[in-house]
């Protein structure tokens, strides 16, 4: 089986310009593509996960990622998949968030002797005049097509920036610049991507007589058509100092009967055969499925030695044990608790357990929240700072989100 077969296979590709080059070219290890990140965080999350992991997959079978970091087209902003327009940016801002993700890239991607490389489009795109820039591409893009983008349409409603509409010119500018400067052949990216991408494609088809091509990777959604990757305390990222390698452990832990299959599929290197024979699991075997994956995905994050931290920690929490070790943990002031004491609605908020006291009531009042092993029944409970001392409270939300508050 070929590397594109693979893909296939695993239910990674959504849509592609021309199937038939593109097999040829990535089974012969002939595709020099790019995946473009723009750095709009401090670290990389789940859905860039999926891309990273795409990426390791084709330089694998013998092909040369790009990774651009998108520290130009930041600047911008864009529009795909938003309903409002995106915060700006500082330069400075932008430029740490490259850092970030320079560091966590590394871990997937071999840059080594020429292997992979990491460009940065500001380094094209800040020097370019606007007239000359309109004069060279402008011509080729047409603002009819570019407003029945799905990106586009979208923001019709509450109204689309002329910043942002420049986008779409933005990235294809991209393509063509790396075609001709790095021998850049294909790009891939989200489903989301693929008018930005064609824009392109396009681009080097009108301006320099070739074909360059485009493939877009499913997005990761969960069984109810939902983009995985979000908690209540927002996205699940890479980096360890902002969703622990327990968190992370636990999220996958935690996916639910109908995705895991799925995303052992799309997300792990294990063997299509091996996965295959998982097809047919149930009740106790599927919890086993989902330990499979939280364990291989956290030792790709997070590398061996944690994920088999979060694994035993998570087998003591579900059997009852107390390796709190390696919990998530929220640290409290005295200043947290006035009186003397805190509530456990602005307990469950304070822990990222809950978005909102409304949220917090919910859980209380649905049996959803227990507290040292003691159910929570009632709204108006409130606990001392003195039991937040030592090894601090546990609290568990549901029956498998488990959570340490300390007082420190």
């Amino acid at each position: 089986m070929g590397i594109y077969e693979e893909l296939v296979a695993r239910g990674l590709i959504a849509q592609v310009t021309n199937e038939e080059e593109i097999r040829e070219m990535v089974n012969n290890g002939k595709a020099t593509f790019y995946i473009g990140f723009d750095c709009t965080a401090d670290s990389l999350h789940v859905g860039h996960f999926m891309a990273l992991c795409l990426m390791k997959r084709l330089q694998m079978a013998g092909n040369k990622p790009i990774a651009l970091i998108g520290d130009g087209t930041t600047l911008i902003g864009d529009p795909s998949g938003r309903t409002d327009m995106r915060q700006m940016l500082t330069e400075d801002a932008i430029k740490h968030n490259a850092e970030c993700f320079k560091r966590q890239m590394e871990k997937f991607i071999d840059f080594s002797d020429g292997k992979a490389l990491m460009l940065y489009n500001s380094e094209w795109l800040k020097p370019l005049n606007y007239i000359e820039m309109l004069r060279e591409v402008g011509a080729c893009f047409s603002v009819n097509n570019m407003l029945r983008a799905e990106c586009y349409k979208q923001r019709m409603e509450k109204g689309l920036s002329f910043l942002e509409f420049n986008y779409m010119i933005m990235q294809s500018y991209d393509f063509y610049y790396m075609f001709q400067h790095y021998g850049c052949n294909m790009q891939f990216g989200g489903n989301d991507q693929w008018s930005n991408m064609l824009g392109g494609t396009e681009l080097i088809r009108k301006k320099l007589g070739k074909d360059a091509h485009a493939m877009t990777i499913t997005l990761l959604l969960n069984s109810e058509g939902k983009k995985m990757g979000k908690t209540a305390s927002g996205a699940v990222w890479l980096d360890p100092n902002k969703t622990s390698p327990f968190e992370f452990f636990q999220y996958w832990r935690n996916v639910d009967d109908a995705d895991v299959l799925k995303c052992i599929r799309m997300l792990t290197f294990l063997p299509l055969e091996e996965i295959d024979k998982m097809a047919g699991w149930e009740g106790s075997q599927l919890n086993e499925a989902k330990e499979i994956l939280a364990y291989e995905l956290t030792k790709l994050v997070h590398g061996e030695e944690e994920a088999e931290k979060a694994k035993a920690a998570s087998k003591a929490l579900f059997a009852g044990g107390g390796d709190t070790e390696h919990m998530p943990t929220t640290e409290l002031t005295n200043d947290d608790f006035g009186g003397g004491s805190i509530d456990v609605l602005t307990l469950l908020v304070k822990c990222g357990l809950a978005a909102s006291k409304g949220e917090a009531r919910r859980l209380v009042q649905q049996g959803g929240v227990t507290v040292n092993d003691e159910k929570v029944t009632a709204i108006e409970t409130t606990f001392g700072c003195e039991q937040f001392t030592g090894d601090g409270v546990v609290i568990k939300k549901g029956k498998k989100v488990f959570h340490k508050a300390v007082l420190v």
